[in-house]
């Protein structure tokens, strides 16, 4: 029985309460409409999960503690009301872009992954979701990038890949229009890395803002949100070819 039909039926569904309070805890309301999509989306995810590697997370409880509140947690450090056009690098089985778009309805949304095989998966999603306003797209970021349709055309680019601080800019910063922001999603500590990052960032037009610190609702689990805005434009000859970025990053 699929969460969906056990939420009809009226038995508890290790209560969707983990969702909606652990939103409430970024000042988040969840609507019955969200909810329903919620859980929606935890049943495309366990099914397709079983034909292919979307995530090592399938409870019930974690998947809506670490992939869903987890991904609506962006709230706490950007305002994201009112239309603005994010896009999710690495978005993998759409976290945090697919959460987001259902919160915030009003985003203009477009999720980036390398594998098509993905790709496909987020598709039926938005399909049985409803959703509309975003997109997916397969591709490298370091080849899209350098497309005049994505280039410096976001307000707000996300990413919860995980890469070190340095490669993520190169991959994300192009991306994201003077005035806007990159906002990748890391765990624990940062200050090493972000120090480490910090010629990359300034190279690629970037400024760094501020460090969001939070540990995720009902969990001992750190996290951390670091926001970096887009100063002035990537230079041309950035991203660097696909590889590069990630075994020789900016130092």
């Amino acid at each position: 029985m699929s969460a969906l039909q056990r939420k009809e039926t009226g038995e508890k569904v290790a209560d969707t309460e983990i969702l909606t309070k652990g939103c409430q805890a970024f000042g988040i309301s969840v609507t019955e409409r969200q909810t329903e999509q919620f859980l929606a989306y935890y049943d495309l995810l366990i099914e397709w999960n079983k034909v292919m590697n979307l995530t090592a997370i399938t409870e019930f409880e974690e998947v809506m503690s670490k992939h869903f509140v987890d991904s609506c947690a962006l709230g706490k450090a950007v305002e994201l009301d009112g239309k603005k056009r994010l896009l999710d690098v690495g978005t993998g089985a759409g976290f945090p872009g697919i959460p987001l778009k259902i919160i915030y309805p009003e985003l203009e949304v477009v999720l980036l992954d390398s594998l098509n095989k993905r790709v496909k998966f987020l598709n039926e999603v938005i399909e049985r979701l409803g959703l509309t306003g975003i997109t997916a797209i397969h591709g490298r970021a370091e080849d899209i990038a350098k497309q005049k349709e994505y280039r410096g055309s976001f307000d707000l680019v996300v990413s919860r890949a995980v890469a070190n601080l340095s490669s993520l800019s190169e991959y994300c910063l192009p991306f994201v229009k003077t005035g806007g922001l990159f906002v990748p999603y890391k765990s624990g500590s940062v200050d090493l890395e972000l120090s480490e990052a910090e010629k990359a960032i300034k190279v690629l037009g970037g400024e760094y803002r501020d460090t969001v610190r939070f540990t995720l609702p009902d969990t001992d689990i750190d996290r951390t949100l670091v926001v970096i805005g887009k100063v002035k434009e990537t230079p041309k000859k950035y991203p660097r070819k696909a590889g590069t970025p990630s075994k020789e990053p900016i130092r």
